[in-house]
């Protein structure tokens, strides 16, 4: 069986911005950008464990997500330094919605909102089928 790997796709007003964030506040790598007139068609980037998130500008009438509101969706990434994330995270502007935590389930983490209103939670916890 292929290995399965997920990638949440998201919508938003200043999809550019976003990307700058993204990049800035939690350490994704810019892999492509997909333009037309100024407007993000698609846009990868990659997790810096692995994976990803796409994402584009709100508005494209050929995207099947395009009736979501942009800044619509919460994404969770595991990952293994979550201290320095978290500080990475504000000093570039993202609001704090839950300050790292120790959870009683084994993950320490903590969640953030984007400038558009996407909720971003970053963990240690893997997943129960993971053994964590």
């Amino acid at each position: 069986m292929s290995e399965t790997r997920v990638w949440p796709a998201l919508l938003y007003k200043d999809a550019h911005a976003a990307i700058r964030f993204l990049v800035d506040a939690f350490g994704f790598e810019e892999v492509a950008v997909y333009e037309t007139d100024g407007r993000v068609d698609h846009a990868e980037l990659r997790a810096p464990g692995g994976g990803g998130v796409m994402l584009g500008s709100a508005g494209r009438t050929d995207s099947p997500i395009d009736g979501l509101p942009p800044g619509t969706g919460s994404v969770y990434v595991v990952t293994d330094g979550p201290d320095t994330l978290f500080e990475r995270a504000v000093k570039a502007g993202a609001t704090v919605v839950k300050g790292l935590t120790d959870e009683d389930y084994g993950s320490r983490g903590f969640t953030v909102r984007d400038p558009e209103g996407v909720f971003w939670s970053f963990g240690t916890y893997t997943g129960a089928a993971s053994g964590a």
